[in-house]
């Protein structure tokens, strides 16, 4: 059972969520497949040719384009997307949350929504039988206490800080029974991959880490579309911030995406939450939302570690 605030007024599995767009098109995917931002090709970490891969769920490849038209898969547009918060449905009495109410939330800047600017930090298959391929955006260290965190104010963020802190911010705002995010924070590439061996496994996920490096070495990259080849039927929205001042930036447009499933994006909305970062007031906002986790176990809060402590990839594989 996926850990919903409360499964007993959970009436619906609903799909409905807000993450992050991964699509992009490509010539070797759907053709309907649109591109949302241009900062990794993730067919990078593909087996398109099934070098490594023997078998998978019937709908192949979910990314880098998705599955083209002349697949022996189901053919079906890139849906790459990293989950922030599960809505589920948008009727309050299955347990959602009210769409035209989240929407006004989001705009009236109850919720600060920074530049997203991330970069995948692995490729790791979970703990399902057989796996699903996942592309993972964790943090590359916690932050420690308030002192330590304000104190290194000249020090960067940690990577892909800005998902744990929409994460958090949503997660104290909203409380409703189906909420949940499952696996925070990946990105599904592939559903029950069978390798043809554990040599063929071991493989690709060294092709993947060479990849993963390359991209890390470039650092944090914004999620950017094409302003002129925008998807028809998104909605755009800019957003106050929470002075009250609506913010709209065309420098800074790495948002946050509504979707009704994974292959629905209805909204998007604008960052009013801006950079630089690194001033005191800023920092301590930022702290606010990164100092502590949501734990699905016990659906409560938990404090993070109280020094500064580099997360290694040992961590990542637990998550």
């Amino acid at each position: 059972m996926p850990p919903v605030l409360d499964p007993s007024r959970s009436k619906v599995d609903g799909l409905a969520f807000l993450g992050l767009s991964l699509a992009r098109s490509s010539d070797v995917g759907h053709p309907q497949s649109v591109t949302q931002q241009t900062a990794f090709d993730l067919n990078e970490i593909q087996d398109r040719a099934y070098e490594f891969v023997f078998s998978t769920n019937d709908d192949g490849w979910l990314v880098g384009g998705g599955e083209p038209l002349d697949s022996y898969k189901l053919p079906a547009p890139d849906s790459a997307h990293v989950e922030i918060m599960r809505i589920g449905t948008y009727r309050p009495e299955w347990g959602g949350l009210d769409r035209e109410k989240l929407i006004a939330a989001l705009q009236s800047g109850d919720i600060l929504i920074p530049q997203i600017e991330v970069v995948p930090t692995a490729v790791v298959a979970n703990g399902d039988v057989p796996p699903e391929l996942e592309i993972r955006f964790d943090m590359d260290y916690e932050v420690g206490s308030e002192e330590e965190f304000m104190h290194c104010k000249d020090e960067n963020l940690p990577v892909n800080w800005q998902l744990r802190f929409l994460h958090n911010q949503l997660f104290h705002k909203f409380q409703f029974p189906s909420r949940f995010c499952p696996g925070a924070h990946h990105s599904t590439i592939l559903r029950k991959a069978d390798f043809r061996s554990l040599k063929h496994r071991d493989a690709y996920f060294q092709k993947c880490d060479q990849v993963v490096s390359q991209w890390r070495t470039k650092g944090v990259q914004p999620l950017v579309w094409d302003p002129a080849n925008d998807t028809p039927g998104i909605q755009r929205l800019a957003c106050q911030h929470h002075q009250g001042q609506v913010i709209n930036d065309p420098t800074h447009q790495s948002g946050l995406y509504l979707f009704t499933d994974r292959t629905r994006i209805t909204h998007h909305f604008a960052p009013n939450f801006l950079p630089p970062y690194n001033t005191p007031e800023k920092r301590q906002i930022i702290y606010k939302f990164l100092k502590e986790q949501w734990n699905e176990t016990t659906l409560s809060w938990q404090p993070v570690v109280s020094k500064k402590r580099q997360l290694d990839e040992q961590d990542i594989d637990n998550k």
